[in-house]
């Protein structure tokens, strides 16, 4: 028998909480093995139950429920996250790719949704990326971020992105500044058809489909770390082995 996945829910409302456990339950391959309504409590059942997803409301009483799973997926890095809020809006959205969401939804999500949701996430989806394609200036926000952190962390770009080479360090900064592939030809006095070739092996490597993933893979992956507020935003490298 195919093991169940283990799901944390964190909202302070107890009818809402209910109602996700009774739909999970349904679907026959979850098991709900914790309910946390502030984020004190979540974080500490967090650390015990170390779920494999963590669903999480974005307005939590006390301690905000973005501060909550940027706590516990510093601490249980394999943990999915699903931030969900009363109503989709594009700053939350960008605040929850920050703290290294997998998933970003309203509380009006149908339950057969959330459960496809869950079970993508467990998988180790990032299904926030969807969201972030569907609203290119959202996208934007994100490169200049890394543009800003490639400009002040450049001594130690090559141990963040361990992945990739110099090269293709200098040509994902290129594209975080909204380059198009003749200007990074221009800009490293390379061929077009290397920049293609480089661009290439990075969404290779990487594994992801297009330019603007490249770089959100890399934030949510932890190559690049950043502050909460935008204000400190700083990069560390991931010594965790992948």
């Amino acid at each position: 028998m195919e093991q169940r996945i283990r799901v944390l829910i964190i909202d302070d409302h107890p009818l809402f909480r209910q109602g996700i456990r009774w739909s999970l339950e349904e679907a026959g391959d979850m098991e709900v093995v914790g309910e946390a309504e502030n984020g004190q409590e979540a974080i500490k059942l967090a650390e015990r139950l170390v779920p494999d997803v963590v669903l999480v409301d974005i307005n939590l009483p006390g301690l905000n429920g973005l501060e909550v799973a940027r706590v516990i997926k510093r601490r249980e890095p394999r943990v999915g996250l699903i931030v969900i809020s009363v109503y989709e809006d594009d700053d939350q959205l960008f605040q929850a790719i920050k703290v290294g969401a997998a998933a970003y939804s309203s509380k009006d999500v149908h339950p057969r949704d959330l459960v496809r949701m869950i079970r993508e996430v467990a998988r180790g989806k990032y299904l926030i990326n969807d969201s972030v394609i569907a609203k290119p200036h959202v996208a934007t926000r994100v490169l200049h971020q890394f543009r800003e952190l490639a400009a002040t962390e450049d001594e130690r770009t090559s141990a963040l992105f361990a992945p990739l080479t110099s090269r293709e360090i200098e040509i994902l900064d290129c594209i975080a500044r909204g380059l198009s592939n003749k200007e990074i030809a221009s800009q490293l006095s390379i061929s077009g058809q290397t920049v293609k070739n480089h661009i290439t092996s990075i969404l290779s490597k990487l594994q992801v489909n297009d330019r603007t993933m490249a770089v959100i893979y890399a934030i949510q992956r932890g190559w690049i770390r950043m502050g909460y507020d935008g204000h400190h935003s700083h990069a560390v490298g991931d010594k965790r082995s992948s």
